[in-house]
């Protein structure tokens, strides 16, 4: 299995998530041409070499309009990464222009060119930072409002990360606890302990530590990627290293190395956790059901399934379950609410057992056919796709079974 792994143990942020997949890729300047071109407005990345404590790594560098954010901002200062400032009583101090959510959704909906898959995953991310600090600030989602220069910059962060995301495709991400750091934070509306209240909210769940440096190691940015996208959290699994990359932090804390290190390898029998996502539900059709059952499935659920059960008033009813990655959770919780009558869901996680998987493609006289072969755990077997057996089947007026034996006997 394809597995990512981070280590957060100098924090998370999203400059040095970036620099550290960065050089996972064999063509990282590439790389950054591409981000480069993605359009958001007076942008620009830059990846430069450098030394930290004796190791080598990349730090990244994102400009708006020439400056980096915090050149912009005095205010605020973030260790890492960029911060979000919010301005739910609409000043606008040292004339600087504010974004709310709904700008930078239109901004990377009409404006980047991304694939559609990864500008979702950047919306979600995005979501989440705006979510935690509507509940920190005690304004609606509405009302947040970042300065623009930090949410552009912000913005180039999350688009890196999940791009670069997309082009590795690990089938697991797991991450190790998250050093928080320690001491305070000056922000825009004063002194705050560190985790900074956003960040705080964003790590509910995962597994932190601080101390280890005074300052903030991990910055919401860095906190909201890593719940999106993290399969797991937990010590480095065995495996099958194939490259590793460090992203440099910009501050220094010696005698530590502030960086962030990623490693992509193999790991040999599957483990993943995934979230069950459940609902009960009385009052649908089987063909609302059906559908509903459908568009959870074109979401990107791992497995959708019902169970007849019996429910308040004696009356028949239907549990709806759904299998899902936790970087998915909003996605499918969205499909649930609109597609289905229910108005709670339930969430419970689960770590899955399995097999190592992949398919082949082999010729035979009646054209290509798939194979989904699986291993791992001390078996191994193989299966063809039942749409191509079908299509032979068909053609040929045969039976499965016959067309099945034609194939073996050919392999």
């Amino acid at each position: 299995m394809k597995t990512l792994y981070l280590d957060c143990s100098m924090g998370a942020a999203g400059d040095m998530l970036t620099a550290a997949l960065l050089e996972l890729l064999p063509d990282p300047d590439g790389f950054v041409d591409r981000l480069n071109a993605l359009g958001i407005p007076g942008v620009r990345y830059a990846a430069a070499r450098t030394i930290k404590g004796g190791v080598a790594g990349t730090q990244m560098t994102v400009t708006v309009h020439g400056a980096e954010e915090d050149d912009h901002d005095h205010d605020h200062d973030h260790d890492h990464d960029h911060g979000h400032h919010h301005d739910h009583e609409h000043h606008h101090d040292h004339g600087h222009h504010h974004s709310g959510m709904g700008d930078v959704e239109r901004l990377v909906r009409d404006r980047l060119a991304l694939p559609e898959a990864v500008k979702a995953d950047v919306l979600a991310v995005y979501r989440l930072i705006a979510q935690a600090e509507s509940q920190v600030h005690g304004v609606p989602v509405t009302e947040v409002h970042f300065h623009e220069v930090g949410a552009l910059d912000a913005v180039a962060d999350v688009a890196a990360v999940c791009l670069l995301l997309r082009e590795l495709a690990p089938d697991q991400i797991v991450a190790s606890p998250v050093q928080v750091g320690g001491g305070q934070v000056r922000c825009a509306h004063g002194i705050l302990p560190v985790p900074a209240p956003a960040t705080a909210l964003l790590l509910r769940d995962v597994p932190i530590c601080g101390g280890a440096a005074e300052g903030e190691l991990c910055t919401p940015t860095g906190a909201a990627l890593l719940k999106r996208f993290a399969t797991r959290f937990g010590p480095l699994p065995p495996m099958r290293v194939k490259a590793v990359g460090y992203g440099m932090g910009k501050r220094d804390f010696p005698p530590a190395v502030n960086c962030l290190r990623a490693m992509l390898g193999e790991t040999e029998d599957g483990t993943d956790a995934v979230l069950e996502l459940s609902c009960n539900v009385d009052d649908m059709t089987a063909e609302e059901l059906g559908f509903a059952m459908e568009r959870l499935f074109d979401a990107g659920a791992k497995e959708v399934y019902t169970v007849p059960i019996g429910m308040k008033k004696s009356r028949p009813g239907t549990l709806l379950r759904v299998l899902c990655s936790g970087q998915d959770r909003e996605r499918m919780l969205r499909v649930l609410f609109r597609h289905t009558t229910t108005i709670g869901v339930r969430e419970t996680q689960a770590r899955r057992y399995v097999l190592d998987r992949r398919t082949e493609t082999l010729d035979s006289p009646w054209g290509p056919v798939g194979r989904k072969i699986s291993a791992g755990w001390g078996v191994s077997r193989s299966k063809y796709e039942y749409e191509d057996l079908a299509r032979i089947a068909r053609e040929q007026d045969m039976s499965l079974e016959e067309v099945r034996r034609a194939l073996e006997d050919r392999s």
